[in-house]
């Protein structure tokens, strides 16, 4: 899945309307700015998530829930998103936190806390274990998965085409987690693509890309911007506020509706027609990460996502997606041979905005 030489891109109709789905990081809490820990596997946030769900309802939404190990094995993780299930109201995923996946056969090390790091056997263990355990305690097996930190790696794609996942969700475009051990994401857009050993398998990139005047050269230009140098003398920085180049990725967390527009006008005008938009379950919770401290800050956090949903759907006349949806069309599109094939409703599981 990280080798671009092995992937085949997705057909998608130039005419197709925009499609939003949602991806949810759905994992304990734990301290951002302190070493990771298998101790830290508080999973209160959870109940938290109903605030969301009540802004995706308004807007024909169908959130992905990716779920790790401690939500997936806790009796609050398993109450509500069950609930959820039953109301036909959410997809269910995997995200794989290493740190806190049995078994505990690893030294919880920055390194390790990317998965696609591990020795592929205990990679495909963590990984197996979990997709059983959620698939035993929440009734459906994922089909849908996230690595934990973004931290694919190269045996990442032979263990989810081996216990039958047919999404991915792990690629940050244009991104380097490579300061602690991750995975470089420098060179990947934000266009999906099949991947696997029989391209069964379709990548859909976190959406995350440019704009300003020099968003054409953005792959070429912002890695110098974000090297330690340009990280020195401020580069990112100062080329956003001068409206030559920003990096945005489609999240609300940390970023304003006005930038998750400009993103999502900047992708448009490139031929993107599909998004990717993304959050931790645990910011629903005031205190929990560095994006909501308190309950005004959770207030404008979700104004934010209301309003960004809002312009997806009346502004540009988007539609509302999920992952399996947009999974079923590419699909039927990439059998028939017809690239035209996906430009009108939503796919099965989708949910088609009114």
């Amino acid at each position: 899945m990280l080798d671009r030489n092995r992937i085949e891109f997705a057909q998608v109709s130039p005419d197709m309307a925009p499609r939003l789905m949602v991806v949810v990081d759905t994992e304990e809490e734990f301290d951002w700015g302190q070493p990771l820990a298998r101790e830290n596997t508080s999973i209160q946030a959870i109940r938290a998530q109903g605030a969301a769900q009540d802004v995706f309802a308004k807007h024909g939404l169908v959130p992905c829930y990716v779920v790790d190990y401690p939500i997936a094995t806790s009796d609050a993780g398993i109450e509500i998103l069950s609930g959820f299930l039953r109301d036909g109201v959410c997809e269910i995923g995997a995200h794989l936190h290493p740190w806190v996946s049995p078994p505990h056969d690893e030294e919880v090390t920055p390194y390790n806390s990317y998965a696609g790091n591990l020795p592929e056997a205990l990679e495909r263990t963590k990984l197996t274990r979990l997709t059983e355990t959620i698939e035993a305690n929440l009734g459906v097996r994922p089909r849908v998965f996230r690595a934990g930190r973004w931290g694919a790696g190269p045996a990442t794609g032979r263990i989810l085409e081996d216990l039958g996942y047919e999404v991915d969700t792990s690629v940050v475009p244009h991104t380097d987690f490579s300061a602690d051990g991750g995975p470089c994401y420098h060179g990947f857009g934000a266009r999906p693509y099949w991947f696997g050993t029989e391209r069964r398998l379709l990548e859909i990139p976190q959406s995350a890309g440019f704009a300003g005047l020099l968003r054409g050269a953005g792959p070429a230009v912002y890695p110098g911007l974000a090297s330690p140098l340009g990280m020195a003398l401020h580069g990112p920085g100062f080329a956003a506020r001068l409206g030559l180049l920003e990096r945005i990725r489609l999240t609300p967390e940390g970023v304003d509706a006005a930038a998750l527009c400009r993103l999502t006008d900047s992708l448009l005008a490139q031929g993107r027609r599909i998004f990717v938009l993304t959050y931790h379950s645990p910011t629903l919770r005031p205190g929990c990460t560095p994006y909501v401290r308190d309950r005004a800050d959770l207030a404008g956090f979700l104004a934010t996502m209301a309003r960004y949903l809002d312009y997806f759907r009346n502004r540009i006349g988007g539609q509302m997606d999920t992952p399996l949806g947009i999974f079923e069309a590419l699909h039927d599109t990439a059998k028939s041979g017809v690239s035209n094939r996906y430009s009108g409703q939503a796919g099965r599981h989708g949910a088609q905005a009114s």
